[in-house]
């Protein structure tokens, strides 16, 4: 890795968060523009050699655009123009994104697809879409799909390696190139899971998907030596929202291709990151065990986004590293900081987000010093004009009272690809609906208590599923690594029931190759904590014993749904109860489950156990 910075200079970086021309669709120009070290490597791949050792490869800001023009070259030479959707299905990394910016320099629109989606569900999304052609890394399975009903297909089905490949010299790139966004133009498509269905498409605009990250030029880099770790998937709106960022900013960057613990922690060493972006899936697996001291050695700040994140993991995690003294004196004059000692520990920047809100609209930090808030995402961000709790009709719910989560932002979609009722869903009364459940106290922050299909309509009202999780990774951490809170029908009358599925810590829970073996133990200990914080008992409590039966999606998030399919018959028919048989059936890929909005529906008013 060089010792040049490649970071813009203060003023360059000013001047970025003015240029009204500046969006999604052109960032890699304006950085190149206005970057005096564009030469110098600042986003980095990383590979693990014959001897297992970890090599990172830098790639400046010029070799991003020649990267760029040349596969920009391959999509013209194949047809592709402005306006026009293009399906890219590769594995993540730095490739999806060189896609994204080959096609947006075109004014084409890159419909970034999750590799481990299913096939046939894979097809269906790109049917929706539109798509003029598919680039994938294997395109084979898509070739048979298309096989079977021609009137389908795309009009070019390419290898990711014969773009790689492409001889560029004997293309000339349109007129005009790269192309000139209006505000308005669509640069992307993100998809939602597709676990029952079609996928949702969520558009993202030009100048939509930069509005708001404009202050994370002057705020971003805390030190001039800072290097940011990407764990994002890089097909997901976070993942190119971090890499729009650090471009601009010429922030040295390792973009990770796999976010599992025994990938992450020996690149972690080699590239010593001081910022770690992630969605929880990560950090849980980093905060679980012993944890990354040397890796995290030099990190002074976790960003999370998608979901939000648990104090059961986040407490551990800002224990390592250390604060630099102009993160956390931030009003002191830079000649007065030469002297101030750091902290030891590390802040957890925690974001509540979705493709659909554009960025993380809600920050909470917690640091090694901070108090216990379970669920509380912190107040809105500049960016957001309004932020409310609703009830069903769009009236806003006084101060305590739990209600749909509503925001006015300009960073939020337009909409969904192709389906304006499905987009007219989530407005309500000039909101935004993020999909959540959510209160804000009377000192205007918010706390989330739950995704609204995950809501659990008892015969007492609704229980939220995610402060009893806070409770279990927090207060039984001796027993729970993880876990996931869902309902599942009681006898009749008794409406739904909440039941734990839970990843033990090692060695907990009795004997683990019995069946059931530390469940009651397990249920006993977290119903006396619950019972100490207020909310509702566990009917049941399931372990899960293998990664089949605690399945989830790429962000690391629990597939809820699958769950609660799973565990129907749990009260109603014992003999469905899973706990003692072997799992049938289709397993959803544990990487096809992005977090996007979901529909807003079930009751919203306050639990007594709340």
């Amino acid at each position: 890795m060089s010792d040049r910075s490649s970071i813009a200079p203060l003023a360059a970086r000013q001047r970025l968060m003015t240029e009204p021309a500046l969006g999604a669709g052109n960032f890699l120009d304006h950085a190149l523009a206005a970057n005096p070290h564009r030469a110098v490597p600042s986003v980095f791949t990383h590979r693990t050699d014959h001897r297992g050792e970890v090599v990172l490869r830098g790639h400046s800001l010029l070799d991003l655009a020649a990267l760029r023009d040349r596969y920009a070259a391959w999509y013209h030479a194949n047809g592709v123009r402005p306006g026009e959707p293009v399906g890219v299905v590769v594995g993540e990394g730095l490739e999806p994104l060189l896609h994204f910016l080959a096609l947006t320099s075109l004014g084409a629109v890159p419909a970034l697809v999750n590799d481990a989606m299913r096939h046939d569900v894979l097809v269906r999304y790109l049917d929706h879409v539109g798509v003029v052609g598919v680039v994938a890394d294997d395109p084979t399975r898509l070739a048979a799909a298309y096989r079977e009903d021609p009137g389908r297909r795309p009009r070019f089905l390419a290898l990711a390696a014969e773009v790689q490949a492409f001889g560029a010299d004997a293309v000339e790139l349109p007129a005009g190139h790269p192309y000139r966004h209006a505000p308005d133009d669509v640069v992307a498509l993100i998809h939602s899971s597709g676990t029952t269905g079609t996928p949702k498409s969520t558009m993202l605009a030009h100048r939509q998907f930069w509005d708001g990250k404009q202050p994370r030029m002057e705020r971003f880099p805390a030190e001039p030596y800072d290097r940011l770790m990407s764990l994002m998937p890089h097909t997901h709106a976070g993942g190119l929202s971090y890499f729009l960022t650090a471009t601009l900013l010429g922030l040295p960057t390792v973009v990770m291709s796999d976010w599992r613990r025994a990938v992450v922690e020996p690149v972690m060493e080699a590239f010593q990151p001081t910022m770690v972006a992630s969605f929880p899936r990560t950090f849980v697996e980093l905060a679980t065990g012993e944890l990354p001291v040397r890796g995290a050695a030099r990190v002074h700040s976790w960003f999370n986004t998608g979901d939000s994140a648990h104090h059961g993991h986040i407490r551990r995690l800002v224990t390592l590293g250390e604060r630099p003294a102009g993160l956390i004196r931030p009003w002191l004059l830079p000649q007065d900081l030469a002297d101030q000692p750091a902290l030891p520990g590390s802040q957890f920047v925690d974001g509540l987000g979705s493709s659909e809100m554009g960025m993380a609209l809600f920050g909470q930090v917690t640091t090694p010093e901070s108090a216990r808030d379970d669920r509380c995402v912190g107040r809105p961000l500049e960016v957001v004009l309004k932020a409310a709790v609703l009830d069903q009709d769009g009236a806003e719910l006084p101060d305590g009272t739990v209600g749909l989560l509503g925001v006015v932002s300009p960073s939020r979609t337009p909409g969904y690809w192709h389906d304006r009722r499905l987009t007219e869903s989530f407005e309500l009364a000039g909101y935004w609906l993020t999909g959540d459940v959510a209160r804000r106290s009377p000192d205007g922050r918010f706390y989330h208590l739950d995704r609204t299909v995950d809501v659990i309509d008892t015969a007492d009202g609704p229980v939220y599923s995610l402060p009893i999780e806070e409770v279990l990774l927090a207060d039984c951490a001796d027993l729970v690594q993880d876990c996931s809170v869902v309902g599942v029908p009681g006898a009749p009358g008794e409406g739904q029931r909440p039941v734990a599925v839970v990843r033990l810590q090692a060695g907990a829970g009795g004997d683990a190759g019995a069946a059931g073996a530390g469940a009651e133990e397990v249920q006993d200990a977290a119903n006396k904590a619950l019972a100490a914080a207020g909310l509702a008992a566990l009917a049941a409590v399931r372990i899960a014993r293998t990664p089949q039966d605690f399945p989830l999606g790429p962000t690391g998030k629990v597939l809820k749904r699958e769950l609660r399919t799973r565990f129907a018959g749990l009260f109603t028919d014992p003999q469905a109860d899973p706990r003692t048989e072997p799992q049938t059936g289709t397993q959803a890929d544990p990487r096809t489950e992005p977090r996007t909005g979901t529909q807003a529906g079930p009751s919203t008013a306050p639990s007594a156990g709340q």
